[in-house]
């Protein structure tokens, strides 16, 4: 199979936002770390974890810790997090047996959204293999409408900012 790229393709512009350039991130940006295994499944054919499994760890560390905290009952909460928007990029690989380490913080916290920032390191790894971030919008469950993020887990956000 060959894929054509039409020539109007090869000129789009790309917003900064898009092509910046992102400083790779230390231990030192994040509040807390989860390891989390690395999966023979997750391995891909060039032999490294594939880039969908980085978010499903970004899931994981999130949930995982509103969960732990008492923030999440999947099941009964009136209040939860949906997923707006998440982003990940990529510095070095890593592959299936290693395990890793993957950092939370919270990058900014608003009104009824917070945007977490996480980064996935190498066990011992100093700098992140790949970082990203991932926000929720906390919605009324009954109505799907934002609402503010309750008090509590607010306090708990505002301790993870860095």
């Amino acid at each position: 199979m060959r894929w054509a790229c039409p020539r109007s393709a090869r000129a789009i512009r790309w917003g900064t936002e898009v092509s910046e350039k992102r400083e790779r991130l230390g231990r030192d940006a994040f509040g807390l770390f989860r390891t989390v295994p690395t999966r023979w499944a997750d391995n891909d054919v060039y032999g490294h974890v594939n880039n969908v499994v980085y978010y499903a760890w970004f899931d994981t560390a999130v949930n995982a810790w509103l969960i732990e905290r008492g923030f999440l009952d999947i099941a009964g909460s009136a209040v939860g997090g949906l997923v707006v928007e998440t982003t990940c990029s990529y510095f070095e690989s890593v592959a299936f047996p290693e395990p890793v380490e993957v950092g939370l913080g919270v990058a900014r916290l608003g009104n009824s959204s917070v945007t977490y920032r996480i980064g996935v390191f190498r066990e011992g790894g100093a700098l992140a293999a790949a970082q990203g971030r991932f926000t929720h919008v906390y919605v009324d469950r009954a109505t799907q409408r934002p609402v503010p993020i309750p008090a509590e887990l607010r306090a708990a956000l505002s301790g993870l900012i860095v």
